[in-house]
């Protein structure tokens, strides 16, 4: 347990908060959240139903310094810094608000013992690991010893494939961050006998985000609101279908209507908020870490000045080793995709169709033993369909 040094330990303060993914699963770990800071409004109204006894703020930019607690966390935003985003890197437009986060670390009074941020693992590499570069270095200004890990959320038995890196600093002497993120080391659970796969049928050209029994990472959509779910291919039947929202809450850790308020633009950009949520399962075992932490039981390496970033590390004053983990820290019982969904699913659609198997017949790709076939078949289906549809 933490040292009584360790003033406020229980309190959390929430920076880019998004619809509360890390503030609800370290709450179900037993910490209070006392102030969110969240610039979208529509993610706010989640907020506000969600979490009515926590003190809310808008823009970062705008808060001048952060209020008593233990602990901040920060989902900050991934747009500039994922692999399907626009890869202008740390200093791009969104990302770059990081920065607002060490500058309320350096401006307030007392250092706050723990920083957790979240964010995806292809920071690592884009411009050589920039991204990364310039986290450490910040942390290490300040005084704070640091460790990351790249986290699967199919550990916690959730079948969704959605890789995520999570930062742990400290500055309190008596919590070491490898203490917090590297206990536990699993091989990835394979399903014997997958009955569906999981696919993009927004992509076709270089890939399909493919998932085996389970879908790909859950993507906000477009900026203006239009849902881009995953399709699922059931190979026994033939289907080619959509997820539910409802479902897809359910997949990142939340109760179902988690984000469903009785307004139009809710409706609209559910699927946003879903995708640019931080996996629940995922911050409660942050959470249930920090609250027991253990001596780490992998193995360590020590990192060159010119080594590419690693899956996993820990480090402090300039001091940088390799941690020799899988992304699997946890093995939980995870049922199959099929058998998970709870909500009808929705025939993906003629258009959405004919654009991916255009794009999928043209290209390179190598794609499973009769797939483009059901989606031909799928395809002529809708089709005739459509045109029952129009004479009736």
């Amino acid at each position: 347990m933490f040292s009584p040094a360790v003033n406020n330990i229980n309190e959390h303060v929430s920076l880019f908060s998004g619809i509360g993914g890390l503030d609800l699963g370290l709450e179900l770990a037993g910490f209070r959240t006392v102030l969110q800071s969240e610039v979208d409004s529509t993610a706010m109204d989640v907020l506000v139903k969600k979490f009515p006894e926590t003190a809310k703020f808008g823009d970062i930019r705008d808060l001048k310094q952060l209020p008593k607690c233990g602990i901040v966390s920060a989902g900050f935003p991934c747009q500039d810094l994922s692999q399907c985003g626009r890869t202008t890197g740390i200093k791009g437009k969104q990302s770059s608000l990081i920065g607002e986060v060490f500058r309320l670390l350096e401006t307030t009074r007392r250092r706050r013992p723990i920083v957790i941020l979240e964010n995806v693992p292809f920071m690592l590499k884009l411009d050589r690991g920039r991204a990364s570069g310039y986290i450490v270095s910040c942390f290490e200004k300040l005084g704070y010893q640091w460790a990351y890990r790249t986290i699967d959320t199919k550990s916690f038995g959730l079948p969704q494939r959605r890789k995520r890196v999570i930062f742990v600093a400290s500055c309190a002497r008596e919590i070491d961050p490898a203490s917090i993120l590297f206990h536990g080391d699993f091989s990835e659970p394979k399903p014997r006998f997958p009955k569906c796969f999981g696919f993009y049928w927004t992509e076709g050209n270089r890939g399909l985000g493919w998932g085996i029994d389970c879908v790909p990472t859950l993507k906000s959509g477009s900026t203006i609101g239009i849902p881009s779910p995953p399709a699922i291919w059931f190979p026994e039947d033939r289907r080619i279908v959509t997820l539910d929202i409802r479902d897809a809450e359910r997949l990142q850790g939340f109760t179902e209507d988690f984000t469903h308020l009785d307004t139009k633009e809710n409706s609209r950009y559910r699927w946003r908020l879903v995708g640019n949520a931080v996996c629940v399962e995922t911050a409660k075992w942050v959470g249930n870490r920090l609250r027991n932490p253990i001596d780490p039981t992998i193995e360590f390496r020590k990192v060159g000045d010119n080594e590419p970033w690693p899956a996993a590390a820990w480090g402090r004053r300039k001091s940088r080793t390799e941690a020799i983990c899988s992304e699997f820290p946890v093995r939980s019982r995870r049922k199959s995709l099929g058998a998970f969904l709870k909500f009808s699913t929705k025939d993906l659609s003629e258009r959405a169709t004919r654009g991916f198997f255009s794009r999928a017949t043209t290209s390179n790709l190598r794609f499973a033993a009769g797939f483009l076939n059901d989606i031909e078949y799928h395809l002529r289906r809708m089709s005739n369909l459509s045109m029952v549809e129009a004479t009736v």
